[in-house]
This record gives C-alpha cells, sequence and structure tokens, in this order.
C-alpha cells in the first residue's frame, strides 16, 4: 500500500500510519533494516482526532505523532510563529 497507493519507499527511515474508517484504531509500518514492525494501537471508547484533509499523505514530526497517539487534534493545535531576529541588543 505504501509503494503502490501513496507513491512512497516502504524502506525509508519513516513511520506510516494508518487508520480505519471509524478511526479507533492505527496501524503504524516502521522498516528497521531487518524487517517490518507492524505497530497496532485500538481505543476502547475513544476515537482518533484524523485529518479530513484532501492530500493522501501528509507528513508529521514525531511531536505530531505522539499528540495524534495520545488523541489531540493535530488541527486544532496553533504553535507561535517562528521569528528571525537580527540582533539581540
Amino acid at each position: 500500500m505504501v509503494e503502490q497507493s501513496m507513491g512512497l519507499d516502504p524502506f525509508q527511515r519513516a513511520a506510516f500510519a494508518f487508520c480505519n474508517r471509524r478511526r479507533d484504531r492505527i496501524k503504524l509500518l516502521i522498516y528497521d533494516r531487518s524487517g517490518f514492525w507492524m505497530l497496532l494501537k485500538r481505543l476502547e471508547a475513544d476515537r482518533f482526532h484524523w485529518s479530513r484533509s484532501q492530500e493522501a499523505v501528509l507528513t508529521l514530526t514525531t511531536e505530531e505523532l505522539h499528540w495524534l497517539l495520545d488523541g489531540i487534534n493535530i488541527a486544532a493545535v496553533r504553535r507561535h510563529p517562528v521569528r528571525q531576529y537580527h540582533s539581540v541588543g
């Protein structure tokens, strides 16, 4: 699925996340040079806040992946803008 549908290399250093329709399960696919890991997290009562973006592939930081697995709605999180300063004093 990673290679054929998403057009990505499943052997790269990345974790690929997949969610079911009910959004109560997430599977992570990870390659570690000797084979693939498939991790499953299932929620008993809650749902994951999965993005409803039109994009088929989203890139998340490690921190955002942890937020997703912890139940935080990533789309609702707003960070401070990055500032570039020319001098300190």
